[in-house]
């Protein structure tokens, strides 16, 4: 099976895993301590059936979504998944385009291989930035001017990673900083010729977007070390003010899981809050996304734009949250896997998945247009 021939998730996971060696693979794969998060992200959509209403005209069906008013084609985008480049030497590039060429928005990574420069030369209206707050503030208030700058149109401030998380597949594998390679690991990345060539050829993966920041003529592995020694510092709402007060276009919380915490955040004068758990990565016994958006969606639907992610892995998925008032969705694995597997090519297969399921479920249920989505069409028993 080759990229083409992918029809669903799993495929392009598949793919993915084929093209990898366990270290990376893992790191994709894996979520916190037990992992008990990954089965109930999932399982949580899977306890949420659809209703069918039938006997009506579904001809046409309009999957568009206008979002801080800009219209994209699809209602979803593309959520900041860290490293793409270790896995696809350009991933981070390769994910922004096939975003762009599709219309609909990509988050760049804090953690990106490539700089916000680069995404805004390349796809300035559908990009996006991903804040990981530094304990430098300086450096932080120094990557929202660049952001800025660069004419990106969201800052979006991930909020959920105030320690670093208990990630045992990469402690196995000793994925961490230092990275100290076992043996085992080395004569893994020898089943993998086409992903060792690259690495081989190009190295470590710079984090340019801290390039600036770690020192002059810092090299790979002095930078990912400086952006090891900067990230998780307290973050406070004070922070949140301040940065909501520097940025000067859509300012957007990522990682509220609490409605309390979406209605501060409509107070100090967010634009959107996405409600995450960071894709089960953080804490493993948190609730899924989805179970706690009704919640978040009653407390402050009509005062600001609440977007969701972790779990998504069908289309299926993408229409429940709409229905229990998510206004937008984010996908991180399936099209983090695509890119790995087929590069822009496979990115691009994982947004045209979605789109087709997305698309076939809709007329399934008896829904012409996204606007009509909503809690009738859960089944609760």
């Amino acid at each position: 099976m080759d990229i083409d021939d992918a029809i669903n998730f799993e495929d392009l996971r598949l793919l993915a895993k084929r093209r990898l060696p366990k270290i990376c693979y893992d790191f994709i794969e894996g979520g916190a301590d037990d992992e008990i998060g990954l089965d109930r992200n999932q399982q949580a959509f899977r306890d949420l059936p659809l209703i069918p209403r039938y006997l009506v005209n579904v001809d046409k069906r309009d999957l568009t979504k206008e979002l801080f008013g800009r219209k994209y084609d699809l209602p979803y985008g593309i959520s900041p998944t860290g490293l793409a480049g270790m896995f696809r030497v350009g991933g981070d590039m390769m994910l922004a385009q096939a975003a762009r060429d599709a219309n609909i928005p990509f988050v760049m990574s804090g953690s990106s291989t490539a700089s916000i420069e680069d995404l805004g030369k390349l796809a300035p209206e559908h990009g996006w930035y991903q804040l990981y707050a530094a304990r430098d503030k300086s450096v932080s208030e120094d990557m929202i001017r660049r952001a800025d700058a660069a004419g990106l149109g969201a800052l979006v401030l991930t909020v959920d990673v105030p320690v670093h998380s208990n990630r045992e597949r990469n402690a196995r594998n000793r994925f961490g900083r230092p990275l100290r390679l076992s043996l085992a690991t080395k004569l893994d990345a020898l089943s993998y010729p086409g992903w060792l060539y690259e690495y081989l050829k190009g190295g470590l993966p710079m984090f340019p977007n801290w390039l600036p920041y770690a020192g002059e003529g810092a090299d790979a592995d002095e930078v990912a070390d400086f952006m090891a020694s900067m990230t998780t510092p307290p973050l406070t709402w004070d922070d949140v003010a301040r940065f909501r007060e520097i940025w000067p276009r859509k300012f957007i919380l990522k990682g509220i899981m609490h409605p309390d915490d979406a209605i501060k955040a409509a107070e100090l004068g967010c634009d959107g809050i996405v409600v995450s758990n960071h894709g089960a990565r953080q804490l493993d016994r948190a609730p899924a996304s989805i179970e706690v958006l009704p919640a978040i969606a009653a407390a402050v639907g009509n005062r600001m734009t609440i977007m969701l992610d972790s779990g998504i892995r069908r289309g299926s998925d993408i229409a429940t949250a709409l229905c229990l008032g998510a206004d937008f969705v984010f996908v991180g694995r399936a099209t983090l896997y695509g890119v790995t597997a087929g590069g822009t090519a496979g990115a691009t297969k994982a947004i045209e998945i979605l789109r087709r399921e997305l698309d076939l479920v809709m007329g399934q249920i008896g829904v012409a247009d996204l606007a009509s989505l909503n809690e009738s069409f859960i089944f609760k028993g």
